[in-house]
């Protein structure tokens, strides 16, 4: 009784939480690089705004993906994974402005902290069914102040469960603001 109590409360929150506090949804392409079995995959989840810091955004996904034999002609995939991640960006370091002076579209390099927790099925890597990853990537970043945004990352991500791996990661992602604030007078 207790636990849909808490359950039903925490979905009562995040349903009366106004969409312009939620900031964005972000869709994206996720991939660990490299030979052998490599990891590809999707993943959708909301970026919030928040003053920590260095930390500018947070973001929490579900990413859901393959394994992919990168040495396979014919046949390469082999079971499936899903994971939810948690991360932290710091504010983009603008390094140029391009387009229209009222509304630029801004390039810039920003840097994220992701956690996540991983479930696989049919797992080739070392680490089993289950494992934990954390990963420091750098990006870039390209769209306008409050409108769509598009990122590019790269950089390590380290595996843990039951042997540690380090593995290059690559993340495309795009978001979008769910509801814009009414200009105040």
């Amino acid at each position: 009784m207790r636990r849909s109590m808490v359950t039903m409360s925490l979905v009562a929150v995040v349903l009366s939480t106004p969409a312009a506090a939620q900031s964005a949804l972000t869709l994206g392409l996720a991939a660990t690089l490299g030979g052998g079995w490599q990891i590809e995959g999707g993943d959708i989840g909301l970026v919030r705004r928040i003053a920590a810091g260095p930390f500018r955004r947070m973001s929490a996904t579900a990413r859901l993906g393959s394994f992919i034999d990168e040495g396979a002609i014919i046949g390469g995939a082999k079971g499936f994974i899903g994971g939810v991640t948690l991360g932290l960006k710091t504010g983009s370091m603008i390094i140029a402005e391009l387009g229209d002076e009222k509304a630029p579209t801004q390039i810039g390099a920003d840097l994220t902290l992701e956690a996540g927790g991983w479930l696989g099925s049919n797992s080739p890597l070392p680490q089993g069914s289950s494992w934990a990853s954390l990963a420091l990537l750098p990006g870039l970043r390209f769209g306008g102040g409050d409108g769509m945004q598009y990122s590019l990352m790269v950089g390590p991500a380290v595996f843990f469960g039951r042997s540690t791996d380090v593995h290059a990661f690559l993340g495309i992602r795009f978001e979008a603001p769910l509801a814009r604030r009414a200009a105040h007078p």
